[in-house]
């Protein structure tokens, strides 16, 4: 991944002049990927309360120190140029696509949270909200090869769980129903393909390899590889694909005809 980010820098920089500043800093004059999130993320995020100079080494220092985010990192990015068919390089989320440069901030927010610097979390999920409108709470487990497209006004509450290789597109919500505290946000497993504006309420579980369509509201479980649309939604069809999230094909297979139809 960092070679094939690197050709791609040298290759922008030969074709668009006017990004050499941007890409030398972020990649050309980086040592890995690393250093590389660290310097992109605090050029996103710096503020007068906390300045590039002391954020670029906090981010960089916890990707080191806890390489698996990195890992994770890279698989994002290889999710986002597989599935997106606007993406012509891993390159383009790094430098430009806000639903990676969100997750990656959550990665290090989620990592502080473990740690206990609680209050540095939750800023730095402030910070997102501002400037990605991304609100993803620290304490949410969300694993790895996630396509988040287009992001604005992805939320997800504190205890949520989204498993490996998901894909969700923007306006989506995996919150709760009420007052409650404890378990009380979504799980979704992996392979799953969550349509725009659709919203999961409450501990309920999106099944393996299951279709949810844009603008549901789901509020109770959704079977493992089945397609559920409507408010609320019900289950309207299978879900022809063994893997949604990979395949990225948001039509409804529906049973008989799906609502509205």
């Amino acid at each position: 991944m960092w070679s094939l980010l690197r050709e791609d820098a040298a290759r922008v920089i030969d074709e668009e002049p006017s990004l050499h500043h941007l890409i030398e800093d972020v990649v050309l004059s980086r040592d890995g990927l690393a250093a590389a999130l660290g310097a992109r993320l605090a050029r996103r995020l710096a503020r007068e309360d906390m300045p590039r100079a002391r954020m670029e080494p906090l981010f960089e220092g916890v990707f080191r120190e806890n390489p698996a985010l990195a890992a994770s990192a890279a698989r994002d990015l290889l999710a986002i140029y597989d599935r997106d068919p606007a993406c012509f390089s891993p390159l383009e989320p790094l430098l430009f696509f806000k639903g990676f440069l969100a997750l990656a901030t959550y990665r290090v927010a989620h990592q502080l949270w473990q740690d206990g610097r609680r209050w540095l979390a939750l800023y730095l999920q402030s910070l997102v909200s501002e400037a990605f409108s991304v609100d993803i709470h620290p304490a949410a487990r969300i694993g790895c090869g996630i396509l988040l497209d287009h992001a604005t006004s992805f939320v997800v509450g504190e205890t949520a769980i989204v498993e490996d290789d998901v894909s969700i597109l923007h306006e989506v919500t995996l919150g709760g129903t009420g007052k409650q505290s404890g378990d009380r946000h979504p799980i979704v497993r992996s392979g799953v393909l969550l349509g725009a504006g659709a919203k999961i309420l409450g501990r309920v579980e999106i099944g393996t390899g299951a279709k949810v369509g844009a603008g549901s509201v789901v509020l109770a479980d959704v079977p493992p590889h089945t397609t559920v649309a409507g408010v609320p939604a019900v289950v309207v069809g299978e879900a022809r694909e063994l893997n949604p999230a990979v395949e990225m094909d948001q039509r409804l297979q529906c049973r008989k005809s799906c609502p509205g139809e």
